[in-house]
Formats: C-alpha cells, structure tokens, sequence
C-alpha cells in the first residue's frame, strides 16, 4: 500500500506527523460513558470467549471460536478462509463507527481481537501479517499503554546466532490513552513490527516524547506514568471469509 493510497482524508487532521507513515491517532474518539460500558459488556461476556496467553488474554470476535490458535495477532485461520461469526451488537456499533472512516478499501470491519493487559503485563514486537487488510485500527480502553514499534530483524550467519544480542530499540513510540483510536497503515503496518512492552510504569523522556504528544494530555516531559489494566479492541478486516452456505455442504 503506497503512502498516498493509505491516507485517509477523514483522519488526516489526526495524522502523527514524525512518525513512520502511515499513523493516525484520534483521542477521546469514544466518550467516558462509552468506554465504562464496553468494559462492562467485554467483563460480562461468557467465559469461554476468553483465552489466557502468555503475559494477556483475549477475546475473538467475528470468526468461530473452535478454530481457535495462540498466534500473536489472535486470528483465527482457515485453510480456505476464515469462519464467520455474527458480532453482538456492543461491538457491532463501534465497528461500524470504525468502518465508517474507510479505512478497508470502502467494505467494513469483521473481525475485533479483544485483549486485557494487567499492569506489567505486554506483547512481543510482532506483525499482524496478510491474513489481514493492511490496516489496523485498535481502541483504548481503562488505562494508557506505549505501543513500539520496530524494524524486523535483519537474518545474520550461523555464528552470530551464537553471540547474544541487545534488544531491539524501536523505531518510534506511541502514547496510547483511554478512548482514543491508534490506525496504523501503510509501511506502518507493512513493514514495522509492532509491541507492548511488559511493564509497570512508563517513563517519558522529556527530550524525547513521543510524536503523538501534542494529542496526550498525559505526555509531560518526566512523567512517571504508572498502567492500570488496560483492555483494547483491535478492529480489522479479514478478506478471505468462508460463506455460510459452503459451510453448510460439508
């Protein structure tokens, strides 16, 4: 996706300028009183919607649960496609908010990952990779995170693996508060990695914040800013799904 074909005109007064194209960031795109009731509806929903990962848990929304897989972004593959499943119609209004940005090539979201991180608790750098439309568009609720995001790792010869190696530094960084709505697009999907950090407290940098900082009210230069648990919705669209009346056949 070019960085031209990924703007999005309804976003650009959000665009994160500094920052790898492309990264829209709209705070407060949900109110307090919308945010209190997703994180009701998402405690309320039935147990076995949850699956417990290493360092969060999740839930899957818009493909069945019995093709379910611990990957990374949560999808939910198929050989031929994904499974459909209808979406409640708590999430079914915010997607449609969100698809009504056009961020999908003109068609709409079907597919939310909902996950809860405890203070401390992250995800490592990863890519969402093409099971998925080039966009993703991810809600913040209960509590602010930084989100990283990182060049992959370049392949090295045999005796390098055997050498250890510093972390990775990430390329940028990104304030992420309660009800705002992060998108990323372009080669800031296509070719970073992004990740959460496994925490406690974020320390900002005063001589470095981050490039979405005029949108934070948060981001003070030295700001100790300590996580709560912090539950979002990853709202995307998969391509390739199954119709319901091939399912039917088998």
């Amino acid at each position: 996706m070019e960085e031209q074909d990924a703007r999005v005109p309804a976003l650009e007064p959000f665009r994160v300028e500094q920052a790898p194209p492309v990264i829209y960031y709209v705070p407060d795109f949900i109110s307090k009183e919308e945010e209190e009731y997703l994180l009701r509806q998402v405690s309320n929903a039935p147990k076995p919607k949850w699956t417990q990962l290493s360092g969060r848990k999740l839930q899957n929304w818009g493909v069945l649960g019995a093709l379910k897989t611990a990957l990374p972004s949560g999808g939910l593959p198929h050989p031929r496609g994904m499974v459909p499943e209808r979406l409640p119609p708590w999430l079914q209004r915010y997607v449609d908010k969100v698809s009504d940005l056009n961020l999908f090539g003109g068609l709409p979201a079907n597919h939310v990952l909902v996950n809860q991180y405890l203070p401390g608790e992250g995800i490592m750098p990863h890519e969402d990779g093409p099971l998925y439309y080039p966009t993703i568009s991810t809600i913040s609720l209960g509590s602010h995170t930084v989100l990283d995001l990182y060049q992959p790792r370049q392949a090295e010869g045999d005796d390098a693996l055997e050498q250890p190696r510093p972390p990775p530094r990430p390329t940028t960084s990104l304030l992420l508060e309660p009800r705002s709505l992060l998108v990323l697009r372009g080669s800031a999907y296509t070719c970073l990695l992004h990740g959460i950090a496994a925490t406690h407290v974020d320390v900002l940098d005063g001589a470095s914040l981050p490039p979405n900082s005029p949108a934070c009210p948060l981001a003070q230069p030295g700001a100790l800013l300590t996580r709560g648990t912090r539950v979002s919705l990853t709202i995307r669209r998969v391509p390739r799904v199954l119709r319901t009346s091939l399912l039917l056949s088998k």
